[in-house]
């Protein structure tokens, strides 16, 4: 049975209300997206807050707007952040497509849900967080593209196999990705999850590898490792 929290260097994420627990995709957004120069920052499907609040640590000058559709994570994110010491985070119960702020944003992050057609779980709070019946790909780029300031960038976690049909999608959008991250568990296993980086028009896309793990399990390799080191205890 998984802890109903999760501690963290500088923060600690309570999770008994969320249907999705602490898990490595949103700690990899959280290390990945590009949030050092952003000045606003939109957190999509924030869940327990995590992504939202490793993003202010890592720039506690960026005002950050979380949204979560799920009323108990949304108040359980709300608790979390009230916890930590970054408490400008605006959290807000409401969808994406309801969502309406006089602003737009210089970075969007989301850990989306993914599912699609696929077998349901019994809880309805997880199915929201992981199906995309209330948040398809398509809603959420354009939801995107609402949002997003002209120079603005986002960053989306994805299986690997979602890569093209998300970035066929996103181009409908006049989104284009800049920055690809292939996530690799294992060096001797195929790539599970893609992290990209997108902006307005097409442009050149850098492209890397990151692997998780050692063959021995919980053993992180020197990239991972570093690159989480300002968050896992």
């Amino acid at each position: 049975m998984r802890n109903n929290y999760f501690s963290f260097k500088q923060f600690t994420i309570y999770q008994d209300k969320c249907a999705m627990k602490v898990g490595t995709d949103g700690v990899l957004l959280g290390v990945l997206a590009q949030v050092e120069t952003a000045q606003s920052v939109l957190d999509i499907g924030t869940g327990t807050g995590l992504v939202a609040l490793m993003l202010a640590q890592r720039n506690p000058t960026t005002c950050i707007d979380a949204i979560e559709i799920d009323a108990d994570a949304a108040a359980q994110a709300t608790q979390n952040v009230a916890q930590s010491p970054w408490k400008h985070i605006n959290v807000q119960a409401v969808s994406l497509q309801d969502y309406a702020p006089n602003k737009q944003y210089s970075l969007i992050v989301s850990n989306p849900p993914y599912f699609v057609n696929s077998l349901k779980a019994p809880q309805a709070a997880r199915n929201t967080a992981r199906h995309t019946d209330t948040l398809s790909f398509a809603d959420l780029l354009a939801g995107v593209n609402r949002l997003l300031l002209p120079l603005g960038t986002f960053w989306v976690i994805l299986p690997h196999d979602a890569e093209a049909a998300f970035c066929t999608l996103a181009a409908q959008q006049a989104l284009y990705p800049y920055q690809k991250v292939h996530v690799f568990p294992r060096a001797d296993k195929p790539a599970k999850r893609i992290v990209m980086g997108f902006v307005r028009g097409k442009t050149s896309c850098a492209e890397q590898d990151l692997v998780i793990e050692n063959e021995q399990r919980h053993s992180y390799t020197p990239a991972f490792a570093q690159l989480t080191a300002p968050f896992y205890l």
